[in-house]
């Protein structure tokens, strides 16, 4: 699965995800801060790349709009709040684990990544 973090991720974990051999980016890393969920959406689409986010709220409703009007995308991965956003490892291994689980990727569906209790 090719990923690309959202900006309210760091690139510190596209940076781990890299060293652990997967095809990551982030919005930091491109100059795409700044940029509204859609667009971030539209161009993580174009870069055949499942959108890894925090904005789980924003991006279901997104999912959503997408779905109505019978719009794909390449993947959304949400990240729950559970998680601290400066635990750059524990979301590391999540990512790493669902990127594992589907390598082909993720096009059309949302996935959410819960942090174990």
């Amino acid at each position: 699965m090719k990923l690309y973090l959202d900006e309210n991720l760091s690139p510190r974990i596209a940076e781990l995800l890299r060293a652990r051999g997967l095809d990551a980016t982030s919005a930091h890393e491109t100059g795409n801060t700044q940029l509204t969920d859609a667009a971030q959406l539209r161009y993580a689409t174009d870069q055949a790349r499942a959108i890894v986010t925090c904005d789980v709220a924003d991006f279901v409703a997104l999912a959503t709009e997408m779905i109505a009007a019978n719009v794909d995308h390449a993947g959304i991965v949400l990240v729950s709040s559970r998680f601290r956003t400066d635990d750059f490892h524990g979301i590391a291994d999540a990512i790493e684990q669902a990127a594992r689980r589907y390598p082909e990727g993720l096009p059309g569906a949302v996935l959410y990544l819960a942090r174990p209790a």
